[in-house]
């Protein structure tokens, strides 16, 4: 396993959208691992392929404390309701803006063994799934801001709500 370098905005690669996963092979679950490594490295709650410069549709999150999930070509299926998060990013280092996502999600994509799997998150678990899914549709959270006010610079050591994503 490996840590990976994180893509920083302006970085081209943050605004493709990813490529279906077609096969899950040895190279899919070396990713999935250098992911997960990278992440936690980081530190940060979720990370999406495109951010380590991998055009696949490909993420992995955790809530603090809980085990990782990985999962391969998500889509939101169901969204409900709405709340204001303070929202922050790997790949957006230093800044924290203040945006709508939802108050859940059902979301259904392949477990690394490639088994089809369904998950129904709410709060913090559905903002972060929310979030790696847009990475990898090529939109950042900063797309979400009502206007740029609600953008924020952060100083690095700043203790702060908002996760880095």
């Amino acid at each position: 396993m490996a840590v990976l370098p994180i893509r920083i905005l302006p970085d081209p690669a943050l605004r493709r959208k990813a490529k279906r996963v077609r096969n899950i092979d040895g190279s899919i679950q070396r990713l999935i691992d250098d992911m997960i490594e990278t992440m936690q490295a980081a530190p940060g709650v979720g990370l999406a392929a495109p951010q380590v410069g991998v055009q696949l549709r490909v993420i992995v999150f955790a809530l603090p404390g809980e085990e990782v999930v990985a999962l391969l070509n998500p889509e939101v299926v169901k969204r409900s309701g709405e709340r204001l998060v303070e929202e922050g990013c790997l790949s957006i280092p230093g800044y924290q803006g203040e945006i709508k996502r939802s108050l859940s999600v059902t979301v259904k994509g392949r477990d690394r063994q490639g088994r089809q799997v369904r998950i129904r998150a709410r709060d913090l678990l559905a903002e972060i799934i929310e979030h790696e899914i847009d990475h990898i549709n090529g939109v950042l959270y900063i797309d979400h801001l009502e206007s740029r006010d609600k953008l924020r610079e952060i100083e690095p050591d700043q203790d702060t709500e908002a996760t880095a994503i």
